[in-house]
């Protein structure tokens, strides 16, 4: 048995198989091989495989996101048996006497750039797509298949570390839990696991030879047991069963509401990152979807998402929400959040750099097709519109006028849309500070405690080395979501947290005492913090 430590994201126990995730990109050799057509037949092999996994990949899309998202799978299914590239590829193997692996990935390398050097943007956008489905057949090939992001069994995911581009690839129903070497407890990864309710380890020194091996996360002690004796074996597994018995017991809270011992209501919402984690918010009876992460729809796709494909997504979440508030915040790309189609410029410090609102603002072709899509989706539910990274009343301006342009062109079409309240991330220090002034431009704030504390403290919080000075409870924090709430509630303007602060067991009270009107959390945490509200007196 070997026994590691590491940083908990999550309380919780996970026991499984390790699956040690290897990044897409991986050096491919080049090897000499006799007998061409035994890896002919290798090479068949494998695009057969991967043909099935695409296709497999298309229904489980169709269920989570719809056939318009869904159809990536469909055009790459078609790709893999394309006469042209198929050719190409066994004309290397015969010709070079080379491995398959390398002739997929020189024919990928070959066919993406003859595409990228296309006018016609169709075949433009193919030359990612060309360049995924090589990937895909080199992992089979080479035995790394869980970079393809479909799991096969309920798996402990052990890394190096994990961007969220990564994350939202994988088969969410089968991680029993992550592992990393690296990454921070305040990363987008270590958000998804709690979204997920899976537990996390970072800061644990990983072995590749772990694939395979049975393991148990601990995340009650940040242990990681590699291979496990009975006895821990046996111990582990009836904690599990207790966790699993606590959290039955919460179900008595579902239909309950969410109100303070003497009377006060607070609005207890949800974050999701996309269509696929609205089951988990009706399961977990939120009261809204507090804080929808567009961006997700982004980083999960080859290129830019259509006017309509976004607009599916949005009509998919308002509908199934009933007429519930479903609060949707615009593109937040950039910092750890990349995508490449997007041909962002290295930048030394991206956090405070080219990224969200900022993105936007740059490029109103990409922010007016994202509130078309919005505005739309507004007439099929009770849908309200969130812009991060606010740090002046002149941008809030900007985007009011952008948004008023975009109806315009609804209304000269005839297309419906609904009343929509129009709000702004609060989670810069300058947005803080002049709340004041911020307030009377808009209908609601929501308090993003993740980039607020990494600004505030001047930490950067994708930083493991710094974590043991994250202090999301610091003074300084706590004093800017009081000045906020209270700026905003002196011009109407109601006021939540969408942060992982908002989750937070220890400052509930506190929260509801400054006069927190809403607070949105991950879903699995809505019932646990409904027992902390109800058990709150203030009086």
């Amino acid at each position: 048995m070997e026994k590691l430590t590491g940083k908990s994201i999550l309380k919780g126990i996970a026991i499984g198989k390790i699956l040690f995730y290897q990044k897409g990109e991986q050096s491919v050799k080049r090897v000499k091989i006799e007998d061409t057509q035994a890896e002919i037949k290798r090479y068949e092999s494998a695009r057969e495989k991967a043909v099935l996994q695409l296709k497999e990949l298309y229904k489980k899309a169709v269920k989570e996101v719809g056939e318009v998202n869904a159809a990536v799978f469909d055009v790459h299914a078609m790709m893999v048996e394309d006469g042209d590239y198929v050719d190409s590829i066994v004309n290397i193997i015969e010709t070079q006497q080379v491995n398959a692996e390398y002739a997929v990935a020189v024919t990928g390398d070959n066919f993406s750039k003859m595409f990228a050097e296309m006018d016609d943007d169709y075949f433009k956008a193919r030359a990612a797509d060309v360049k995924d489905i090589s990937e895909r057949i080199v992992n089979i090939l080479s035995g790394n298949e869980n970079n393809s992001g479909a799991l096969e069994e309920p798996v402990i995911i052990v890394a190096d570390d994990l961007a969220p581009s990564e994350t939202v690839q994988m088969d969410k129903e089968k991680l029993l839990a992550f592992v990393t070497e690296h990454g921070s407890s305040n990363s987008h990864t270590a958000i998804l696991a709690k979204t997920m309710n899976i537990p996390a380890l970072i800061g644990v020194s990983i072995k590749q030879e772990w694939n395979g091996k049975l393991a148990i996360v601990d995340g009650y002690t940040g242990t990681l047991y590699v291979e496990p004796d009975e006895d821990i074996l046996d111990t582990l597994k009836k904690k599990q069963e207790e966790d699993i018995k606590a959290r039955e017991l919460l179900q008595d809270l579902k239909g309950k509401e969410d109100v303070t011992l003497d009377g006060r209501k607070i609005k207890l919402y949800a974050n999701i990152g996309g269509v696929k984690d609205v089951a988990s918010v009706l399961a977990n009876d939120a009261a809204g979807i507090g804080l929808f992460r567009s961006e997700f729809l982004y980083l999960e796709a080859d290129d830019y998402p259509s006017e309509e494909s976004q607009f599916m997504a949005y009509k998919t979440v308002a509908e199934n929400m009933a007429g519930k508030k479903v609060i949707v915040r615009t593109l937040d790309i950039g910092a750890d959040k990349q995508a490449d189609y997007f041909k962002l410029d290295h930048e030394d410090n991206p956090a405070m750099g080219y990224r969200a609102i900022r993105i936007c603002l740059g490029r109103t072709d990409i922010f007016k097709t994202q509130l078309r899509a919005l505005l739309r989706a507004s007439a099929f539910g009770n849908i309200a519109i969130m812009f991060p990274m606010i740090i002046s009343v002149n941008e809030v301006k900007q985007i009011k006028e952008i948004v008023k342009s975009v109806k315009k062109e609804l209304d000269g079409q005839g297309i419906p849309y609904g009343e929509t309240e129009l709000g702004i991330m609060i989670e810069t220090p300058a947005a803080v500070m002049i709340s004041d002034l911020l307030a009377p431009e808009v209908d609601f704030f929501s308090i993003g405690t993740n980039d607020l504390t990494q600004y505030t403290l001047a930490i950067d919080r994708q930083n493991m080395k710094l974590d043991n000075i994250y202090d999301a409870h610091h003074p300084a924090i706590l004093r800017m979501i009081q000045m906020t709430i209270e700026n905003g509630h002196k011009h109407g303007c109601w006021v939540g947290i969408c942060g992982e602060l908002g989750a937070d067991p220890e400052l509930t009270k506190t929260f509801v005492e400054m006069g927190i009107d809403e607070l949105s959390v991950s879903p699995t945490f809505i019932l646990p913090t409904r027992k902390n509200i109800r058990e709150i007196k203030l009086n």
